[in-house]
């Protein structure tokens, strides 16, 4: 697994505009969405224009959603300590989402330029083309697409022939003026052990008696894909520049 470094904030601006990036290399789940939620604040506030937030944590947690789909039972709670899984209970839907130090995310929040009429699509293409233009910068081509048995599956993964190596989420909020604030997230798998990844998934599944199955070789990591696997900092300054003409 990769050497994550000592728990650090680092903070710079984006432009000479309202933007702001965030690095948390080594921080708790709860530690992160509290940060996104302060970010986000500030957006909708017009205190920001734009925020990126990158984090990792070392801490393994699986993240389930607000739903009565998917829930925290003593069961499942008992049978992911055991395995040295933790379980947090976000505010939001989706699916559940696992979290280990090999995952990088990603947070973009942005105002919507007011000029263009809003649109799911166009807000997930923008996103999904600075993911693209990561992977590109290190030699590797990509595709968007669902993909099928992988975990929190949508029409928007980023694709390593055929294999799903981020996944992406976005939802929209007001600011104070009634325009639109975007928050587009990003799970990129960097390095991990994709059967102990999807363990607790297949877990809050089977003890929810969800009938969905997902398979490790759904997904591959971006360490299978170079000779060596760029340092934790190298990845986020190339994720800032990924990040720059969307500014």
């Amino acid at each position: 697994m990769m050497k994550v470094p000592s728990t650090v904030e680092l903070t710079r601006t984006m432009t000479k505009r309202k933007n702001r990036i965030i690095q948390l290399p080594n921080t708790t789940v709860e530690r992160a969405f509290e940060k996104e939620s302060e970010l986000l604040k500030k957006v909708q506030q017009n205190t920001l224009q734009q925020a990126l937030l990158l984090w990792q944590t070392p801490e393994p947690t699986v993240v389930l959603p607000a739903s009565k789909k998917w829930l925290a039972t003593p069961e499942l709670i008992d049978q992911l300590h055991e395995k040295g899984w933790q379980i947090l209970s976000r505010r939001t839907g989706g699916a559940p989402v696992p979290q280990v130090a090999g995952v990088l995310n990603v947070s973009h929040m942005y105002v919507w330029d007011t000029d263009q009429p809003y649109s799911i699509s166009d807000s997930y293409e923008r996103f999904c083309a600075a993911l693209q233009r990561f992977f590109k910068a290190l030699g590797i081509e990509t595709e968007a697409h669902a993909t099928p048995f992988s975990y929190c599956d949508g029409d928007y993964n980023i694709n390593i022939k055929g294999q799903k190596v981020v996944g992406t989420a976005q939802r929209v909020t007001l600011g104070q003026q009634g325009e639109k604030v975007v928050l587009a997230q990003a799970c990129i798998l960097l390095e991990a052990d994709l059967e102990q990844l999807i363990y607790p998934i297949n877990l809050s599944n089977a003890l929810n008696h969800i009938d969905e199955q997902v398979k490790a070789d759904a997904h591959t990591c971006l360490a299978d894909h170079l000779a060596s696997l760029p340092s934790e900092q190298s990845l986020y300054q190339q994720l800032i520049q990924a990040f720059a003409p969307v500014a």
